[in-house]
């Protein structure tokens, strides 16, 4: 049979034997009727806590976090329905931070993608620098000791908001919510003690547990620290569309998303198969090597020990170029090698986290990766095998895994997360 991956803007088409093969999707939500009026009725009747239009004040400075590139958000719709709250509230009285985290910062043309002409012109867009210590404050320690550095424009703001769109996060949980303010608008030291070597290979540091998750509870921590005076989260569908709004007192509206994204996301298998195909979702996520990490967790979670993973990432932003992670790649020979300098007493690197994640994928199974924007040899220095043709490349695999072999295809790939019933 015939299937599309989410690859890219166009997706790729790829054909299976049907009587072998099991496909996993998400149980997506119709898109909401009218958006703007469901984002206006979540700012109004919101979920613990005064309605936004109540929190406003002339005079206030407010800061809001938006997502980066790298995320799907419907940024525009979000943004216009909260400016619409914020009666009284001067535009030179707003900041709009993108909460990079550690990511490169947004290019012009990428924001006017993002936000629009008119909202570039008439309020100020912030890319955030983790690394810039300049524009970040100091604000103590977690109770488990990582230190909080936060975006000074954030922490001194008179009224926070965070918006962000929630889904499962291959150690953290979900996306969205407190994810928004760290590690989101976080200093470096800040995001490389949540993401060291103990949290992320905590067993519970994975797909939708957020509590008992030392990452997640260390970032809702921090998000206590500041104070977040209102939160706006959406889900998704696999066009892109709202099918759902979540507004209000940050844990109670990003509780609220995360049980609906769990709903459509996390779907249970009866076992494990010997071949997993997984896509990264598509554009944005699948714009670099660093993001598609996340496609081959989602099939790391249901494939054999010593099966095989093929994923298709289109990377049109390369491994990327910024960032330590191509970097780390090329110190060691093997995962294996990767794994152990990652776990060193003291070791501490930018990007190691996704090193460590996709090193400890490797562990488990053969990762191949058809990647239309990547050379082979890049691919090979990655530690990863190339493809071009993942049609042939599952063929093969099932061949030599023998007659009784199973394929499992998550074309969506991380926005369904399956695991064994």
């Amino acid at each position: 049979m015939q299937l599309r991956l989410a690859y890219g803007r166009d997706g790729l088409l790829i054909d299976v034997p049907a009587e072998r093969t099991t496909v996993i999707e998400p149980r997506y939500s119709p898109a909401l009727p009218e958006p703007p009026a469901a984002l206006r009725a979540a700012l109004r009747s919101p979920l613990g806590a005064a309605p936004l239009r109540r929190l406003a004040r002339p005079g206030q400075r407010v800061a809001i976090s938006v997502c980066d590139v790298t995320r799907p958000a419907p940024r525009r719709a979000v943004l216009a329905a909260i400016f619409e709250e914020l009666e009284g509230v001067r535009p030179q009285d707003i900041v709009i931070l993108i909460a990079t985290g550690t990511h490169r910062a947004n290019t012009r043309s990428e924001l006017e993608e993002m936000l629009g002409p008119d909202i570039l012109a008439r309020y100020r867009v912030v890319n955030h620098d983790a690394r810039e210590r300049g524009s970040l404050v100091n604000l103590g320690l977690t109770g488990t000791g990582v230190p909080v550095l936060l975006n000074r424009e954030w922490a001194e703001a008179d009224l926070r908001l965070t918006t962000g769109v929630v889904e499962p996060h291959f150690f953290a949980g979900f996306s969205g919510g407190p994810k928004m303010v760290a590690p989101g608008l976080a200093g470096l030291d800040t995001v490389l003690a949540l993401h060291d070597a103990a949290h992320i290979g905590h067993p519970r540091a994975t797909w939708g547990i957020t509590e008992g998750n030392p990452v997640h509870d260390d970032v809702r921590e921090i998000a206590r620290t500041t104070g977040v005076h209102f939160s706006l989260d959406v889900t998704l569908n696999d066009r892109q569309e709202i099918t759902g709004v979540f507004a209000g007192e940050l844990f109670a509206a990003h509780a609220a998303a995360c049980a609906d994204a769990r709903a459509a996301a996390m779907q249970p298998v009866s076992g494990p198969f010997e071949v997993v195909i997984t896509s990264n979702s598509g554009y944005p996520l699948d714009q670099n090597l660093y993001q598609a990490v996340k496609g081959m967790s989602a099939a790391a979670q249901v494939v054999k020990p010593g099966g095989v993973i093929i994923c298709a990432a289109e990377c049109q932003d390369g491994l990327p170029a910024h960032g330590s992670y191509a970097h780390i790649l090329a110190r060691q020979p093997s995962p294996q090698a990767l794994l152990a300098m990652i776990s060193t007493a003291g070791y501490s690197e930018p990007d190691q986290w996704q090193v460590q994640v996709q090193a400890g994928i490797q562990m488990k199974a053969r990762v191949l990766l058809k990647a239309g924007r990547l050379s082979a040899a890049q691919l090979r220095a990655a530690h990863l095998e190339p493809v071009d043709d993942v049609s042939e490349a599952a063929r093969q695999a099932l061949a030599a895994a023998g007659p009784g072999a199973r394929l499992c295809v998550l074309p969506d790939g991380p926005k369904t997360i399956p695991y064994l019933a």
